[in-house]
């Protein structure tokens, strides 16, 4: 037994006889550091956001925004964590605390009315400011001490065209899981623009020179609640086979949920997200294999467009807050039928390594799911690693019908990929979510499609066939008439975008 402690803006602050299942937002209020809020409780809002330092490589660091209302506090054991409090620097007792150019920007640029939201919104704007591929590539701005004047007419040429990517290569999508109901987005936007490169001197941006801070053996019991965090495979599969009820916790961003609105108490969490067998990406001849544990973040930059249908799906699910704690394996390993890593997997003709005490099997993702939330996974087992076969489709898309943009949960979500040889298609795989008890692939549609021309007549065949597909009911999300609708107008989308890519191609 260790004492546990995390080190918050500087500050080890020790975290003994915290209650496993206390988030990490109430232990930090609970200390008195109130600026990250509550809002929705859900990783909706990002009003609780913190940075957290992680790891970059084995000898560098990055300053990571996640949600603080939905994983324990005492995940955070021997790591470092930053608020909106630890961003502003104080030079000498005497003097006034001078703002972080975060900060500074909102004030000046009238990025803030009720001030709720804004400890979020400058802790999210911040990891991006110290994002290592925007400050590398050079902000097109000026920096001086703390004061940032933004040059509009030097912009980044990589960015210029790009409406959500400022001339200063800051990625507003960054700031998705951030919402406001008063200020208004455009000063916030205006904000995040203006800002230049980190001076060289400032220590957040000198911290990521460092490796992260190495994941602690934590154990402890309060009040009859239990948290672990495992050191090794055999170590989980253990206490797994003796507690096959007991809550894994990677980014918790539904176990927290759970926690916060429906008052669930587990007995037992075990902390499995820095598990180095789970964070392992390989890209082989014949297959890519995914640790389940690897966040979503961290897939979408080490892939780096290499499956351009998980590129299409990562901005699109949730937002940049979910993305840097959530992993497929929780999002799989809920069962969920609108989970949004389902449909695309499914069209990748993704398997599950299920690995347990006993061993390991593989299951083709099209077997896993067996009813609502439920799946194949025997007590004691877990998912290790997604595959997905190689070589990839020729013509792929993911497609997400939600009442938002972003940050918000698929009323339909389809994937697709096909393979085209002379205009015949030679392979075909449609997954589904949103329209069944589990997440499906589109039978049908596929049998209709398959060894074709691909013809807007056999398009609009199969559109018709993929109206037809699974059990859509009516919810509060969308009824099941216009789930069925979304499904054939895709379907015709898909063969206008890829007649539009071949119409490019030829111009080329």
């Amino acid at each position: 037994m260790h004492e546990i402690k995390v080190t918050v803006n500087g500050q080890v602050r020790g975290c003994d006889g915290v209650n496993p299942n206390t988030r990490l937002l109430d232990w930090l209020r609970s200390e008195g550091l109130t600026g990250s809020k509550e809002g929705c409780a859900e990783g909706e809002c990002g009003a609780c956001a913190v940075l957290v330092a992680r790891p970059d490589g084995t000898d560098r660091s990055r300053w990571t925004s996640v949600n603080a209302c939905l994983p324990p506090a005492l995940a955070f054991d021997g790591q470092e964590i930053i608020t909106a409090e630890g961003l502003g620097t104080a030079p000498s007792p005497n003097v006034k605390e001078e703002l972080h150019p975060v900060q500074r920007e909102m004030a000046d640029r009238g990025g803030s009315q009720c001030g709720y939201c804004t400890p979020g919104f400058v802790c999210s704007m911040a990891a991006e400011f110290y994002r290592p591929e925007r400050v590398a590539s050079g902000s097109g701005n000026t920096v001086s001490g703390n004061t940032v004047q933004a040059s509009a007419e030097a912009p980044n040429e990589e960015h210029e065209t790009d409406h959500e990517c400022g001339p200063n290569g800051f990625d507003l999508h960054s700031l998705s899981g951030n919402l406001c109901r008063c200020t208004g987005y455009r000063p916030i936007r205006d904000a995040a623009y203006a800002l230049g490169a980190p001076t060289e001197t400032d220590p957040l941006l000198q911290r990521q020179d460092s490796p992260a801070p190495a994941a602690v053996h934590t154990q402890t019991t309060v009040d009859g609640a239990q948290f672990l965090r495992p050191q090794t495979m055999e170590e989980l599969f253990e206490r797994l086979a003796q507690n096959p009820e007991a809550k894994l916790v990677a980014g918790a961003t539904d176990l927290g949920v759970e926690v916060n609105i429906r008052h669930t108490r587990p007995p037992l969490a075990l902390a499995i997200d820095r598990l180095e067998p789970l964070r392992e990406l390989r890209i082989g001849s014949d297959l890519i294999e995914i640790g389940a544990a690897l966040t979503l973040t961290e897939i979408e930059r080490e892939l780096n467009g290499k499956v351009p249908l998980l590129a299409q799906l990562f901005p699109q699910f949730a937002s940049r807050l979910i993305r840097n704690a959530a992993s497929f394996g929780g999002n799989l390993g809920t069962g969920s039928p609108i989970g949004d890593s389902a449909p695309a997997l499914l069209a990748l003709n993704a398997s599950l390594v299920l690995a347990s005490k006993n061993g390991e099997r593989t299951v083709p993702l099209s077997e896993y799911f067996t009813g609502y939330r439920q799946t194949v996974k025997q007590p004691g087992e877990i998912i290790r690693t997604v595959q997905i076969p190689l070589p990839l489709a020729e013509k792929t898309a993911f497609y997400k019908i939600a009442k938002r943009r972003f940050d918000d949960i698929s009323s339909v979500a389809i994937g697709i990929a096909m393979q085209l040889d002379e205009g015949t298609i030679t392979s075909i795989q449609i997954g589904l979510g949103g329209v069944a008890a589990t997440p499906i692939r589109a039978q049908k549609a596929e049998q209709v499609l398959l060894g074709k021309q691909w013809t807007p007549e056999v398009a609009a065949e199969a559109a018709a066939a993929m109206a037809t597909e699974g059990t859509p009911i009516d919810d509060f999300r969308a009824s099941s008439k216009y789930r069925s609708t979304m499904l054939g107008q895709v379907m015709l989308k898909f063969y206008a975008e890829t007649q539009s890519a071949n119409t490019l191609e030829v111009s080329k």
